[in-house]
């Protein structure tokens, strides 16, 4: 139970909980007088209290100190009891957008990053995330970026939560899927302009057949783009060089090649059907086309230890990728992974964490954006890697929140950026029969998100 006396506070204070796992009970009382916080707190009868100075000039700014404060304040007292946290008070997935707030009042974030307890690894980590990123972030503000949603996958993963499903029974969607994504995009098309970048995700869009692909390929090429274009290619065992040389044709220079481990009987136990050895075919055959590729790994699978997330990081460095993701593993709503356990071992996941830093970097690559989820493994983080030059837009775009996003297809999220930080959202239905039954509400929606504010 956790209670406040100013109700917007109580999730800020239960994400804090959620951290340590703790199942504790809290009181809070919180008062605010001459630029004074007074935090107090019963912690399972155990009473504390906080005092920061800080003066607000409205609102606005008092809500943000206190809920900053406010969880500081406990943080500290629970990490008493349970220890620290790599990133200390900070529960928000975008710890770079409280960095660049920072300076953008002319400050340095490293003083608040310090008070917040973030681990002075991290703080560096954030430093040289921004210095990497800084010339998508400073030459593509504005604009719009594409997002294509294909929720279809050969296998559902233990730990997604996305509403993919295995693809042997929902292809009975898939030709009106396309027929609607189809008349989505030809519905948006006014409103692609000034487009940076475009992005098909997933589930696996390489799951489509040739002929299928081919179908979608079209109906983007229709929408005049140009510049960026990424295909979550995904599972390596989707691979043909037929959908190679379709990607190719249609202008895609860039795909995700997801091995997410290179050991065969972790894959067994995630839910895949493809090999390590597929995952290496699917690079040799990527190298005959002009793309760059990025490939994504998870620490802290089930069962693996230290050693065998090495074997993985060796092996996707071998593979030689453009880019690199290093995910933490992650407890979602709707995974199957989150029906089974309620919280995640995190016992080894600073040293693959560790290991990653210290293997991509001495590879040659760079770290250039970063998100974080809650109910991730040891509190941890997801990091893009990337070798020079090629750092990817969209990426940056979404994380840094820099560039409207017009995203379509089921449980696609549309943004707009409004002025003073201000983001507006549409999303679409989940489910993908409601998707097609409300397409064209789905459709006026969009027009009035992107056209009105």
């Amino acid at each position: 139970m956790i209670a406040s006396n100013y109700p917007f506070l109580t999730n800020e204070l239960y994400d804090v909980v959620r951290l340590f796992g703790a199942e504790v009970e809290v009181e809070h009382a919180l008062s605010y007088e001459n630029g004074v916080f007074s935090n107090s707190f019963s912690v399972n009868g155990e009473r504390f209290s906080s005092e920061d100075v800080h003066v607000c000039k409205d609102e606005l700014s008092f809500k943000r100190y206190a809920k900053r404060f406010s969880k500081l304040a406990l943080y500290r007292h629970l990490a008493k009891l349970y220890g620290e946290m790599p990133w200390g008070a900070l529960t928000g997935i975008r710890p770079t957008k409280l960095a660049y707030a920072e300076r953008k009042e002319g400050r340095a974030f490293e003083p608040l990053f310090r008070q917040m307890g973030v681990r002075e690894d991290n703080i560096a980590l954030i430093a040289e995330i921004l210095s990497h990123q800084r010339a998508i972030y400073e030459g593509n503000k504005g604009g719009l970026d594409l997002f294509i949603g294909i929720p279809f996958c050969p296998t559902k993963c233990a730990y997604c939560s996305f509403i993919t499903a295995d693809i042997r029974y929902t292809e009975r969607y898939l030709d009106d899927y396309l027929t609607v994504l189809e008349k989505e995009l030809a519905g948006a098309k006014h409103l692609l302009k000034d487009v940076k970048s475009v992005y098909i995700g997933g589930g696996t869009p390489l799951v489509l057949d040739e002929k299928r692909l081919e179908r979608l390929l079209k109906a983007v090429k229709d929408c005049s783009l140009s510049g960026e274009y990424t295909v979550e290619a995904g599972r390596p065992d989707v691979f043909t060089r037929g959908k190679l040389d379709l990607l190719k044709d249609y202008g895609v220079n860039r795909i995700c090649i997801n091995a997410q481990s290179f050991l065969d009987e972790t894959l067994v136990k995630i839910g895949r059907r493809h090999t390590a050895k597929d995952v290496f075919d699917a690079f040799e055959l990527a190298k005959g086309y002009p793309f760059s590729v990025n490939l994504d790994l998870i620490a802290g699978l089930e069962g693996e230890d230290e050693g065998d997330f090495a074997h993985s990081l060796k092996s996707a460095i071998a593979c030689n990728p453009d880019n690199v993701t290093v995910h933490t593993l992650c407890l979602k709503k709707g995974a199957k992974l989150k029906e089974e356990t309620d919280r995640l071992d995190g016992s080894v996941i600073d040293s693959m964490i560790a290991l990653s830093r210290a293997y991509l970097s001495e590879a040659g690559y760079a770290p250039y954006y970063l998100y974080r989820q809650k109910m991730m493994a040891g509190n941890r983080e997801n990091v893009g890697w990337t070798k020079p030059g090629k750092a990817c837009v969209y990426n940056v775009d979404v994380m840094e929140e820099i560039t409207d996003n017009l995203a379509v297809g089921a449980n696609a999220i549309s943004k707009k950026l409004c002025g003073g930080g201000r983001i507006e959202r549409y999303a679409s239905p989940k489910d993908i029969p409601t998707y097609l039954a409300k397409i064209d509400e789905i459709i006026a929606e969009k027009d009035k998100l992107f056209e009105e504010t």
